[in-house]
């Protein structure tokens, strides 16, 4: 008995000196030829690598770090498979498996989301808690506490769920909940960007096998996964921030330095180098170390975790955090790389800009980068022009003069020969790091219905964040963790659940309602998610504009003005063409084209032309 146990034992210390393993598996037949496998445990760079089955190893990288070895095998027409690499130095030698998947059927032509889909936003952590079991979990720091704003509250996978066909019912068709990658953060871990890592789903909202459920089920409700991916920084709690693969992993001045947020300098030509150096490699915050993506393994591990978790999870779509804070040529390959193994992908970012010649410049194949030989070839952007007009209290303009009201709205829409695919921007009135639309205008039903028929019926994908559907509000001046309020009826114990109908209030059932009809009768409506657009010059402060294609017509008339105001409707006949009828769609009213058009104040209408 001694000597079995004497053997057991040299075979696990020899076992025990491979920790990691990043990817932990991968697939065969990817349009990526070659993958790099990061092999991590106690001095692993003292031993040389081989590898079974007559795959070749392009080659093996040490750094300064001996406890760090990179493996790049030739993947290409190898078939799944299990591998076998051996590790060999004078005194012994071990083994560690490795498998090579057979990729699910058709996975490279994934179609992602796009103009006929509505992204619902989810905080997962405040939206339900579905399985209270997780709410702490022995190998993550900070511990439930509801009562704390910036606290967790134990929202998780189980708790999204278990409410997916409240979200499908209210006509989404694609579920984007920040990041669920662990975050082991001390403090303010629930927004989950600050990952310490990134093939790992957090305990405290569930395991990896949860994730492909909760897409399992999406896919089941014809919805869409998109994952928020981060590609600037990690959390510093992350494991190989402990213990960096090489010195210049992260951006070190040495150590931390914050970046000055001068977004602009990324084009700016009259920058200083030093300006634009500090923006780009200075990091968000202090506990989030900034990545050197112009850092070849660096670059090389994003892009392979980022095609892991589309092929692992089955996703449909990214959208990337602070899009322009990483080194712009890496992220750029990193944008490309996927979108090459998946080119029926989508890819958002979050490119914070205050006018849409910069927000354009990062939209893939623009004319405006094109000037200094740059492409991102990001997809899609986020219409933040669009978003600031929104919430900065556009609807509580009634003045009829020339820079306000809806001549704002309308003046966004101008620029819009400036963007590469207008109908890859992501447009919203909100999100999570923003003041909620219905805390800005105080939850005002009549104004709420103007913005949501906004954003439902322009060019672009609709974004809604969880909770404005029944008027849940929130105040960025009392802090981030008032924007991510619970949702009513997510936690065993609450007084009321706005779930279902019969636990909201009056108010919270007639913003559902409208909601539900509205990005209902949108999820169906091609001349909406593809139609072409004729606006025209707001007058007395009422925006005009159709969508049309060549079978359908659909005109659609905001009045920002308090009182009611009459529409001579011969202005905008290039467009009504012979139709002598509609129907408005919230009201189903029948309208008379031949006549003047009555809408009344601080409202809008929907109508589908006959």
């Amino acid at each position: 008995m001694k000597k079995v146990f004497f053997l057991l034992f040299i075979t696990s210390i020899s076992f025990a000196q491979i920790d990691r393993v990043e990817p932990p598996f991968w697939w065969s037949d990817m349009n990526l030829s070659e993958l790099q496998i990061m092999f991590y445990g106690k001095n692993i760079a003292q031993n040389e690598v081989s590898v079974s089955g007559g795959i070749g190893i392009k080659t093996v990288q040490k750094t300064e770090n001996p406890n760090y070895v990179f493996v790049t095998i030739e993947t290409k027409n190898v078939a799944a498979q299990e591998l076998v690499f051996t590790f060999k130095n004078k005194k012994k030698s071990f083994t560690q498996n490795y498998s090579l998947k057979a990729r699910k059927e058709n996975s490279r032509f994934r179609k992602g989301f796009d103009s006929s889909d509505l992204l619902y936003l989810i905080m997962p952590d405040r939206f339900a808690n579905g399985n209270s079991n997780n709410d702490n979990t022995k190998e993550t720091n900070e511990k439930l506490n509801r009562s704390k704003i910036d606290g967790r509250h134990g929202g998780d996978i189980e708790g999204i769920i278990s409410n997916l066909d409240y979200i499908k019912n209210l006509g989404v068709t694609a579920v984007w909940p920040t990041p669920l990658c662990e975050d082991n953060d001390e403090r303010g871990s629930y927004h989950g960007y600050g990952q310490s890592d990134v093939y790992k789903i957090d305990s405290r909202f569930g395991t990896n096998e949860d994730y492909l459920r909760m897409s399992s089920e999406l896919h089941k409700r014809g919805m869409k996964n998109i994952m928020d991916y981060v590609t600037n920084h990690w959390g510093y709690q992350h494991w190989m921030i402990k213990d960096l693969p090489t010195y210049n992993w992260i951006h070190q001045f040495p150590g931390f330095k914050q970046t000055n947020y001068r977004m602009n300098s990324q084009f700016d030509s009259n920058a200083s180098e030093g300006d634009a150096k500090l923006y780009a490699d200075g990091w968000f915050v202090k506990s989030m170390p900034d990545l050197n993506q112009s850092n070849p393994l660096v670059l090389n591990y994003l892009i392979q975790n980022a095609i892991w978790w589309v092929e692992y999870a089955d996703l449909d779509g990214f959208r990337v955090d602070t899009y322009p804070y990483g080194d712009k040529n890496g992220v750029a390959k990193w944008t490309k790389a996927v979108m090459d193994e998946y080119p029926n992908f989508n890819i958002v970012g979050e490119v914070w800009y205050h006018n849409p010649a910069q927000n354009a410049y990062w939209q893939k194949d623009s004319k405006i980068g094109a000037i200094e030989s740059f492409n991102s070839y990001l997809p899609s952007v986020m219409d933040f022009t669009l978003q600031e007009i929104i919430n900065g209290g556009v609807f509580n303009e009634n003045e009829n003069i020339w820079d306000k009201g809806m001549v704002k709205v309308y003046s966004n829409f101008t620029s819009d020969f400036m963007y590469p695919d207008i109908n890859n921007l992501l447009v919203f009135v909100e999100n999570h790091d923003t003041d909620r639309f219905n805390e800005v205008y105080k939850n005002d039903f009549e104004k709420y219905k103007m913005a949501m028929t906004l954003i439902s019926t322009i060019r672009g994908i609709p974004q809604i964040y969880y909770g404005s559907e029944i008027g849940m509000d929130g105040s960025k001046s009392v802090g981030d963790g008032d924007l991510r309020r619970d949702f009513p009826g997510g936690w065993d114990g609450d007084a009321k659940n706005a779930f279902i109908a019969s636990g909201r209030n009056q108010e919270q059932q007639k913003f559902h309602d409208f909601s539900a009809k509205l990005f209902n009768w949108r999820k169906n409506k091609a001349v909406i998610h593809k139609g072409k657009t004729t606006h025209y010059a707001p007058e007395n402060n009422v925006y005009v504009y159709f969508r049309y294609t060549d079978t359908e017509t659909v005109m659609v008339v905001i009045n920002n003005n308090a009182e009611k105001q009459t529409l001579k409707l011969d202005r905008f006949k290039e467009n009504i063409k012979a139709h002598l009828s509609a129907t408005e769609v919230l009201s189903e009213k029948q309208i008379n084209l031949k006549e003047d058009l009555q809408i009344e104040g601080k409202s809008a209408l929907i109508l589908e032309l006959k």
